[in-house]
């Protein structure tokens, strides 16, 4: 049974609500797609009775499997590669000698879902910054998912996972065989700290931050939700930290709060002085 309009404009309603994505009129194949394993699951024959059960007796549990299904979860390691280049060539050692007095860097992977990007961003200081392995680095990464929350703190991905964007020699270094894929190594899951937060809800108290990841989340929302994620990554972020955003992002339109920086290979934004 396909999934009726009123059934679509539920499911809508409820994943604008709580995570501040706008699904357009054309993807009712994604609501049906992405919410079947969820309705098998709890014994339902369709996407469409699922739907008609959370309408009539609506349950904070199941509110909540229905949204993370509807999450976007697209990730690999070192994804998109330029904007890493950046981090490694210019806004890494701008940071370092800034920092250098205080010997601290606090960094942010937000919506990280299954937890490469930030494995990748631990990699790439231990690999090309070994140095601040002295340093006091506070890594966050967190996710609206909670199941790919416990992806990321298992740290385990599958032979196809780990082709993804990581050279030979890098999951050589820093993973290790485990149960049919690789694991990455005890100490860069210890750099991480994973946190659950919805970044269109309440936020958490953060630290002041250095580097914050927004990568690939603002193109999915609204203007009033991308106005107050960027109005609150403002908040949160060092005067003259950065925020780097997916390459089809930009402030620009949406917040005079910050400024972007010339780099042709990653949107990346400093708060306007």
């Amino acid at each position: 049974m396909s999934v009726t309009r009123e059934s679509f404009e539920f499911v809508r309603k409820v994943l604008l609500e709580r995570s501040a994505r706008s699904l357009e009129d054309e993807k009712v194949y994604l609501v049906e797609t992405r919410l079947l394993p969820v309705a098998r699951r709890h014994g339902f024959q369709s996407v469409e009775d699922l739907v008609l059960h959370l309408r009539k007796r609506p349950t904070e549990t199941l509110m909540g499997e229905l949204v993370q299904a509807m999450t976007i979860n697209e990730t690999f390691f070192f994804r998109d590669a330029s904007p890493f280049d950046v981090l490694r060539q210019n806004v890494l050692p701008d940071l370092m000698s800034r920092r250098a007095a205080s010997r601290c860097l606090n960094i942010w992977s937000a919506a990280c879902s299954s937890g490469q990007e930030a494995y990748s961003l631990a990699i790439l200081l231990r690999h090309d910054f070994p140095e601040l392995a002295s340093w006091n680095i506070r890594l966050i990464a967190s996710d609206l998912s909670t199941a790919m929350l416990e992806r990321a703190r298992l740290g385990l991905y599958t032979e196809l996972e780990v082709s993804r964007g990581l050279p030979a020699a890098l999951r050589d270094s820093y993973f290790h065989r485990h149960e049919g894929g690789w694991r990455i190594r005890q100490d860069l899951r210890r750099m991480i700290e994973i946190r659950a937060i919805n970044l269109s809800g309440a936020w958490p108290e953060l630290p002041a931050l250095d580097l914050v990841l927004l990568r690939n989340v603002l193109i999915y929302l609204g203007l009033p939700a991308k106005q107050w994620i960027l109005q609150q990554v403002c908040r949160v972020l060092q005067p003259d930290g950065y925020l780097l955003l997916g390459a089809a992002e930009t402030t620009l339109n949406v917040s005079d709060e910050f400024v972007q920086l010339p780099f042709d290979q990653a949107s990346l934004f400093q708060v306007t002085k």
